[in-house]
């Protein structure tokens, strides 16, 4: 628990303060009884090179049982290694030194990724949180449907935008994971609060793409936290974890609001969001310890070097980003997203599916309230609803999330039982479309639901059986803003063509992704192969 305290925000600020003073809060390297390891000293002459490290994941390490704690080496001396122009780079001081992430206590790890999985949880459920507001922001501004869906749309628009932009900055070594996201959900935090108590309209959708913008880093980063943490056979359990909470998010939003604002007023959806914000905020700054390896090798160097004196000793993160400047970095992450799925047809259809089902899911919070509450008002021929209130309609969202919850131990299950063993059997993971497997039967479930959600939900004589179907999303630029524009088309879609032809179109536009997953997964190696990005 001390090392957590040490290397939260919390910690470093207290360190920063009390100028290393307290022990509680010291490194090795600031206390009186450490020793420089051997290749640190100014004495020491030119080393062999730097042994590999236990974070190494060979084909071997799939010979063995594949088990919760990464494979680990027993403890023995990492040599730093030495260029011509005599700078020592520093390291990880043995093969299991406790201050690598992948190194962590099994206890460690699952607390870390913990936090992150309700930060991200945080901010998905406060993007659908506000819906069981719209009719009464319409009555309060005066303005259409359409308008009042800005409050949601702009959110979503905020979060696909604003890792562009911040996700970059945790890549940089001298800042890290922990700066942009304990800056930007304090920002979030202190909007959230001013969205909250807001009685103007444009104002409120402004500042609702701000909340979104600010509480975004983490949608993109959370996987790169993880990563830092796990090894490449763990990782895959962790980060599908991580996306299933991802997309319950928005499913819990409307249930959490749909009780308190018939109750309350249409304020108390957005002070929410304050409400869930605000204790996942206190937590991370007291417990979230810094995760990426460049950065803390990066904060040893430049202890041993006022311990030593000497200048020589540097990071390799040190070194790379010396001729780079934070805008480089910036301009080449910004282009780099787009660069790759113009040029890589493999990513092209990956961003294109995820993002239609994702668009899929966000056009139902604009249906539901249609099939379960009030009906379609449609002049020639009018629907019935069920005639839930919004509290209940936000309890079939929770369709969503069972089926997320059910599809992940399904996957869990083909990675445990399937996958690893073969792996292990064959030396290695073999080619990654092998992962697909079982996207090849579920790619099939998206357009059956989504059929029999359109000829079965409304309230009628004949049907009385509904079903909502169960959409996986992702978080990145592509898809936030393939749901924003949904939340806008989808009701004069609907109000148009009717529930039925239109979750019909959106079914039918799923048989296409049936075709891709199944030509990702016979040709996935020949689109590799051709790809300049494939490694």
């Amino acid at each position: 628990m001390s090392d957590l305290l040490r290397d939260a925000p919390v910690g470093q600020f207290i360190r920063l303060l009390a100028k290393g003073r307290f022990r509680r809060y010291q490194y090795r390297e600031e206390r009186a009884d450490f020793r420089i390891p051997p290749g640190y000293t100014a004495s020491a002459g030119a080393e062999k090179e730097a042994e590999a490290s236990s974070t190494v994941i060979t084909p071997e390490g799939y010979t063995d049982t594949v088990r919760l704690e990464p494979i680990r080496q027993p403890s023995r001396p990492i040599v730093p290694q030495r260029t011509q122009d005599g700078v020592v780079l520093v390291d990880w001081y043995t093969a299991d030194d406790p201050e690598n992430p992948q190194n962590w206590t099994m206890r460690k790890k699952v607390f870390v990724v913990f936090e992150i999985y309700i930060y991200t949880l945080a901010v998905y459920i406060g993007s659908a949180m506000v819906t069981p507001s719209e009719p009464y922001i319409q009555q309060k501004f005066g303005v259409s449907a359409e308008l009042s869906s800005m409050s949601l749309s702009l959110y979503v628009a905020g979060y696909g935008i604003g890792p562009l932009i911040f996700s970059p900055m945790s890549e940089i070594p001298v800042i890290g994971r922990n700066p942009p996201y304990m800056v930007t959900l304090g920002i979030f935090l202190i909007i959230s609060i001013v969205t909250a108590v807001v009685n103007n309209f444009p104002a409120l959708v402004v500042l609702r793409f701000f909340q979104g913008f600010f509480g975004s880093p983490i949608l993109a980063t959370g996987g790169a936290s993880i990563s830092d943490i796990f090894s490449i056979q763990q990782l895959p359990y962790y980060i599908t974890a991580w996306g299933a909470f991802a997309t319950a998010g928005p499913a819990l939003g409307p249930l959490i609001s749909g009780f308190s604002v018939p109750q309350e007023n249409w304020h108390w959806s957005l002070w929410e969001i304050v409400w869930l914000a605000a204790p996942v905020y206190v937590l991370l700054l007291f417990l979230l310890p810094e995760t990426s390896s460049p950065t803390i090798l990066l904060r040893r160097a430049k202890r041993l070097r006022k311990l030593t004196g000497n200048a020589n000793l540097r990071s390799q993160s040190e070194i790379d980003q010396d001729n780079i400047s934070v805008r480089d970095i910036i301009v080449f992450n910004l282009w780099r997203p787009l660069q790759i799925n113009a040029l890589d047809p493999a990513v092209l259809f990956t961003s294109l599916y995820t993002g239609l089902m994702y668009m899929i899911f966000y056009s139902f919070f604009e249906v539901f309230p249609f099939v379960y509450g009030t009906g379609l008002p449609r002049p020639h021929s009018p629907t019935h609803g069920y005639g839930f209130n919004s509290g209940k309609i936000g309890l079939t969202f929770l369709a969503v999330a069972v089926g997320v919850w059910i599809a992940m131990p399904v996957y869990l299950w083909y990675l445990k039982f399937v996958f690893d063993p073969a792996a292990r059997a064959n030396n290695g993971p073999g080619p990654p479309e092998r992962r697909l497997v079982p996207a090849l039967i579920a790619t099939f479930c998206l357009p059956i639901g989504l059929f029999l959600f359109a000829w079965t939900g409304f309230n009628s004589p004949k049907i009385h059986w509904t079903y909502a179907a169960s959409l996986f999303a992702g978080n990145d630029f592509a898809r936030s803003s393939m749901a924003a524009g949904a939340i806008h088309y989808s009701r004069p879609m609907f109000l148009n063509l009717g529930v039925g032809p239109a979750v019909s179109l959106l079914a039918g536009l799923t048989f296409a992704g049936v075709i891709g997953i199944y030509a990702l997964y016979f040709y996935g190696a020949n689109l590799r192969a051709r790809s300049r990005f494939a490694v």
